[in-house]
């Protein structure tokens, strides 16, 4: 019988699905930003060599993230247009809820779900993994290579180079000495920036406070004024 799961059952049944997976994990959700403790899961998996296959489907990697899974063997990951689902599942447990895989939604979001065990009702898992592995035969897989990865940390912008004072967001992170995971959060609590889903904008306050939104080369980014503190 499936087991309902509130906001914090779902993140523990999640790190329990992830720990316990011996021979393959899937992983879906429409937006993938993953904290901490995920990649530490996730990258024991990889050391393991255990097939695991995630499927997002909103915007572009961010490159912290094209970071990380380019050093990752046994990840593959795959980008599925209009996915909204959200499940995740091992060889004997299963996980369908609202939660995506974004750091800011297992905070600060109110989630709920619903836990299979391939035991309990093997016919609702035959189903679910059926769906599942046809999400993964119509997505596209990503090809991380070191060609489309850089660190915002690492791009020298115009702004940069010709003095007139603007840092990104990563540089401001370390000048402030925080993370910028951190930084981007206090941005959002500050009215500096709002996240509408997933994804950051500039506010008006954020405009007003020399804050500027550019694409570059290897993706976008915000820049702020060197002596700006989100206060």
């Amino acid at each position: 019988m499936a087991k309902f799961l509130n906001t914090s059952a779902t993140n523990y049944f999640l790190e329990e699905l992830i720990k316990e997976a011996k021979d393959r994990l899937i992983l879906i959700s429409p937006f993938l930003k993953l904290n901490d403790r995920i990649k530490e899961l996730l990258t024991d998996k990889d050391r393991l060599k255990i097939d695991v296959r995630i499927i997002y489907g909103k915007s572009e990697l961010q490159p912290e993230e094209l970071t990380w899974l380019k050093g990752l063997t046994y990840i593959r990951t795959s980008f599925c247009k209009n996915l909204h689902a959200k499940c995740y599942m091992n060889e004997e447990l299963c996980i369908i809820s609202s939660l995506n895989l974004y750091e800011f939604s297992q905070v600060n979001n109110n989630e709920m779900g619903v836990l299979i065990r391939r035991a309990d009702d093997a016919e609702l898992y035959k189903d679910a993994y059926e769906e599942a592995q046809r999400i993964i035969r119509i997505s596209e897989e990503v090809r991380i290579s070191l060609e489309r990865v850089a660190d915002e940390s690492t791009v020298k912008t115009d702004s940069e180079e010709n003095g007139t004072g603007k840092l990104t967001s990563s540089k401001l992170a370390q000048k402030l000495g925080m993370k910028t995971s951190d930084l981007m959060d206090k941005l959002v609590a500050t009215q500096y920036l709002e996240l509408r889903e997933g994804k950051h904008y500039l506010t008006a306050k954020g405009k007003a406070a020399g804050g500027e939104f550019r694409n570059g080369s290897f993706g976008a980014y915000f820049l702020w004024l060197e002596n700006f503190s989100p206060e």
